[in-house]
Order: structure tokens, then sequence, then C-alpha cells
């Protein structure tokens, strides 16, 4: 006797109650989850709509049916991005985020809930359940999404980002930990049009209410945010890093972790370094002169991804027997970012995924005429002349090559920053060498500020140097920050064999370098199979918050200009240039570290703390954490 998807689910009785009054649809596979997209029509392109009182018919985004997938395009300019603000606390369990009571005074979260499940009971049809695992296929928590019929691109997105059970195949059993629950006519009717995504922690039960269909907060981040509140349960939490295991030419291996802010080089680190067309590698280019730097290299490393921006540090794969940080993917594909992909032939193999994967993609922000083939270059304008600047592809990362499925240990955990230009007449904070040496004391303070940086393209926010939040997860987290510094703390000091780089993107001085730094550091570190130096060949730098400077970089025959890697000697900048730049980035240190000197902050880190603030040298950094 078959049973049903619905009955081998162990639910509450109130959810039972809300999806035993709707007609349910359970995604048969991924086929069905693509048919699902296009509303299960023969249409070459659907709206999804929703009749919200006081609105009228609010058509939310179009789905064009396209050669080589689903072309998800938002009607508004401002749903193509996150929004960082999205999130909002509903309970009374510790929290350091917004919540409901403070920012929405005039309205009972305990109605609103109550108003979205009659919503689902209701006005929305058919309902979607998709169950799956947050996490890995391991060590995953079982989670539900319920979602309007209408609303199927979100659910095969979500899918393809998180894997999925399909209908025959549910485990008897299966009892959700957390559900997520898709209404987005609320964004209408409560919020003002406003990204919103609400937080619930119950006891076993994390509920998730994703009031709009951008799946940056709403399913990819939403899902990260169940993660970290877990993990701080737990005692563990997830990275924000992708992470990639290298193989040089002579077939040694090296494994290095880039973490960082949203466009902080998290998905670059993964990919290919660019070329010129004639083959050279345009390293930098000088914003004053137009002097370019150019490099060559002509045999790079082998590059087997890892993960592209969740990295569960999760205690069960903590193995290593040389002190290494132990790290697997918590997805089952990746959100890239295309942005860079302006023209042909900047990144063969992301392009030749996308232009012909091995089945179809669902693609956000990107041009799609019914029957065409989305181009991952043809970003479409949020106003004439503007382009949308967080262009999306979702890569299912069985579709990538040489893909790595099982834990690895971290040989570099590198933090990526965006840094402006920065010159003598115009000093910035882009002070920052292409290659810095950080001790694990300073790491640690730069995942507790992490700048968001300069021109970030992957959320909606303003100018200027702002962080991102402890992690540079911290948006997605839903508890106390110095939990979180707590947790990222003793990571650190758990795993000795693990070191620590610093590394720009986007501007060293006066100079345009995009990527290129790490792309670059990457292959220096995986040659070099260590970043252990001799005393020698380490320069303290000017700004004590920035560690170690090279002496000289050298990489296949080249060395790299002195410019590039102590930003005080380009004549453009000098030595007063760079010191007003570290300024900016010290002052901006000393604020974001204040909300951490709390009485529940590990001595350890108060002590850390303590250096920064009263202006500490690198030794003291050292030191602070000696064996």
């Amino acid at each position: 006797m078959n049973v049903s998807p619905f009955d081998r689910l162990v639910l509450t009785e109130e959810l039972r109650e809300m999806l035993c009054c709707v007609d349910l649809i359970f995604p048969r596979d991924r086929n069905h989850l693509m048919e699902l997209a296009f509303q299960e029509t023969d249409d070459d392109i659907v709206e999804v709509a929703y009749d919200v009182p006081g609105h009228g018919r609010v058509v939310e985004a179009t789905v064009a049916r396209c050669k080589n997938g689903a072309a998800v395009n938002y009607v508004e300019p401002y749903m193509r991005r996150r929004d960082p603000a999205a999130m909002v606390i509903a309970d009374d369990r510790p929290t350091d985020k917004p919540h409901w009571i403070n920012r929405y005074p005039d309205m009972d979260f305990k109605d609103v809930r109550q108003e979205t499940f009659d919503w689902f009971k209701g006005s929305a049809g058919s309902l979607i359940v998709l169950p799956f695992l947050s996490g890995d296929k391991k060590r995953g928590y079982p989670t539900l999404l319920i979602a309007p019929e209408n609303a199927g691109f979100f659910v095969a997105g979500l899918a393809d980002l998180q894997g999925f059970y399909p209908a025959d195949e549910v485990p008897a059993g299966f009892a959700p930990r957390a559900v997520i629950y898709l209404a987005p006519p609320f964004r209408q009717t409560h919020f003002d049009g406003k990204q919103v995504v609400v937080h619930n922690r119950l006891p076993g039960m994390h509920e998730l209410f994703s009031y709009n269909l951008y799946p940056g907060p709403s399913a990819k981040k939403g899902v990260y945010g169940i993660l970290i509140s877990i993990g701080e349960e737990e005692d563990w939490t997830t990275l924000h890093s992708s992470a990639v295991r290298l193989v040089t030419p002579y077939d040694n291996e090296f494994v290095i972790m880039h973490e960082g802010a949203s466009g902080g080089g998290k998905s670059e680190m993964t990919q290919q370094l660019h070329r010129e067309p004639d083959g050279r590698i345009l390293l930098a280019r000088n914003i004053i002169t137009d002097d370019c730097v150019y490099f060559d290299l002509r045999d790079p490393c082998e590059l087997h991804p890892v993960t592209d921006d969740m990295a569960l540090a999760h205690p069960s794969i903590q193995t290593s027997t040389t002190g290494r940080l132990m790290i697997e993917d918590a997805e089952a594909g990746w959100f890239l970012r295309v942005d860079h992909l302006n023209e042909y032939g900047k990144e063969p193999s992301i392009e030749k995924l996308c232009i012909n994967p091995p089945e179809p993609l669902i693609f956000l922000n990107l041009e799609g005429k019914p029957g065409s083939t989305v181009l991952p270059w043809d970003h479409i304008m949020d106003e004439p002349g503007k382009p949308c600047p967080n262009p999306r592809v979702i890569m299912p990362r069985e579709f990538i090559e040489r893909v790595v499925d099982e834990p690895v240990g971290v040989d570099v955990r590198s933090f990526g920053v965006r840094t402006p230009p920065t010159t003598r007449e115009t000093p910035n904070y882009g002070i920052i060498g292409m290659f810095h040496v950080l001790p694990p004391a300073l790491a640690w303070l730069w995942r507790l500020v992490a700048p968001r940086g300069h021109a970030n393209p992957s959320i909606v926010t303003t100018e200027g140097l702002t962080s991102e939040g402890v992690g540079s997860y911290w948006p997605f987290a839903t508890g106390k920050r110095v939990v979180q510094a707590n947790l990222l703390l003793r990571l650190i000091r758990d795993t000795p064999g693990t070191r620590y780089v610093l590394i720009p993107n986007q501007y060293i001085g006066s100079y345009k370098v995009g990527f290129q730094p790490q792309w670059i550091a990457r292959e220096y570190m995986a040659r070099r199979g260590s970043i252990k130096f001799r005393p020698e060949q380490l320069v303290e730098s000017r700004c004590p918050l920035l560690g170690f400077n090279l002496d000289r970089l050298k990489v296949a025959g080249q060395v790299m200009p002195k410019g590039l890697l102590r930003v005080h000697e380009q004549s453009e900048v000098g030595k007063d240039g760079y010191d007003a730049g570290a300024v900016i980035l010290t002052e901006f240190f000393k604020k974001e570290l204040k909300q951490f000197q709390t009485a529940n902050i590990d001595p350890l880190g108060k002590a850390i703390i303590d250096i920064c603030m009263n202006d500490g040298t690198i030794s003291d950094y050292i030191g602070v954490m000696a064996p």
C-alpha cells in the first residue's frame, strides 16, 4: 500500500490542520519543479501575480521560458537584490536583531501569523510543499517550504540550492525542525512594499515567514539563518565563505577558505583568473596615469571547488590531526552572481554551464526572451543605461566540474575586502596591499568588523565603510553578536593548524585591480605550500590592523611591484595618504568593536579588543594568543 508524502510527515497539529484544508503539490522530480516554475502551463512567459486587497492585481515577477532555463525578472528594481534590513525577530529568545514589537508596534505578530495561515487556507490556491534538509545531505536538519503554486520558480530555486526529497522519496517520520512559509502578498498589505523575513524561534521548531519573492533573504539566507540559529543552540557555526582545493602543477594539494561580506570575492575564489584576449593577465591599472601592470601565468593550479558561500564547521567533522579547521558545503547549489560577466570569454567554464547546462537553470535579473538562450552577460536594466548589479544564476553544484563532496582540512583562511580608490588627494581605506599575513588575534577582529566595503553589488545599501556584522554572516543570524563572536574565537583557538591572510579586491591605492589579487595570492600560496615565513620575509604593516606585508612576492618567476604590496610606496598615495586612510580604518574598527565590550565576551576576546582600542602593536596581537 502506497503512503502519500503528506502522511509520511510528522507535523504539529496546527500545521497539519492548515495543510489538510488545501490541495497540496509535492514535486516529483527536478523536471516537475521546472514545470511548476512555469505554473504548469505551456505559456512562453508567465506572470507571478497576486490579487492584493487595496492594491488590485500586483505583478511581482515574470518568468520567461528560454532554451536553457527560466529567466525570472522582478518588476521593481528594489526586489532585484537583498535588503540588509529584511530580518525581523518575533520570538522572546535573546537577540540583538530588530524585534517585531519595536519595528511594528501597531501589529501583533500572533495576528499576522494567523492571517498568514488563513491566507494559505483560503486565497493562496494550491500549495507546493517541499521537504528538504537545511545543511548538507548527511548532517542536515529536516525542513519544509510551503509556497503558493504560482511561486514555482522560487521553490525550484530553493530545491537547487538545498536539494529536496521527491514525492515518492520523502522518508517516513520526516519531522521538520524548521518551516519556511512563503506569502508574497503580505509585502504589500503589511510591510509597505519592503522585503521582510520574520524568524520565530519556537521550542524545537524554527518558523521562517518569507514575505517577499527574492530568494536572497527569503530562501538562501533564510536557510542560513536557520543553520546559524541551530548552531548557536548546539555550539557550532556555519561560516560565510567559499573554499577551493587547489592542485598545483606538481600535484600538491592546498585548501583555501575565503570569507568576507557579500561582494567580498567568495564566488570569485573558486573561479579561474581572468585574462586579456592575448592571454596576458591585467593585474592592475593606475586610475591616474592609466599605466598597466601585466602578469603571465601559463600553468595555473587546477581548481576543485568545495563551497561557494556557506561552509559547515560542524563538530562531527572536526577530525583533523594537524589542527586544521574541517569544513564541508552546506548547500546543494550555488547562487552565483555574474555581474563581472559583461562580454563573451570572461569566465568560459561558467559561461558554458549557463548557456548549455546539463538541465535547465533558474536565472534572475538577466534578459530572457521566450525561446531564446539566456546569456550571462545580458544583465537586465534597472533603468536606461544602468544594468542591475546583481544578476544571478542558481547552479546545482553537481553540474560543476571537479566539485569536492567530502569534508576538507583548511590550510589558509583568507578574508576579502572591497576597497575604494585611494590617493593622497582623496585618502580612503584602500590601503590594503595585495597580500597581508594576519596573526590569529587580528584575523578574529577582521571577522568581527567584517567591512561590507566599496560598491557592494549584492545588496541595497548606502555608500561608505559599513559593517556586514560579526562573521560577515550577521545579517542572517538571529541571536546575540557576542555569542557568535565567542564561537568564532573558539574556532580560531581550537584550529592552530590553519593560518590567516587578508586580501583586497577592486582597488589597491590608485590601482584598479578587480579580483586579481586573490587569484594571484591563491596561486602563490598553493605553489608555496604554506604561509610560514622567515622573519626577514615579513614586514610589519604601517597600520597594525593590517598585520604583515611581504617584503617580496614572486609568482611564476615574476616579482610583484612593491607599490602593490605596500601602498604607501605608491607615489600617488605616499605616507600621508596612507596614514589618512589608516585613521579611517582604525576609527571604523574601534566604532564597530565597542558593541562587543560586554560582560559576556570571552576574556581572551576582551584582551584582543583592548589591544585595538589602545592602539596596540602587531607584537601585542601575536603575544595575546601565543602558546
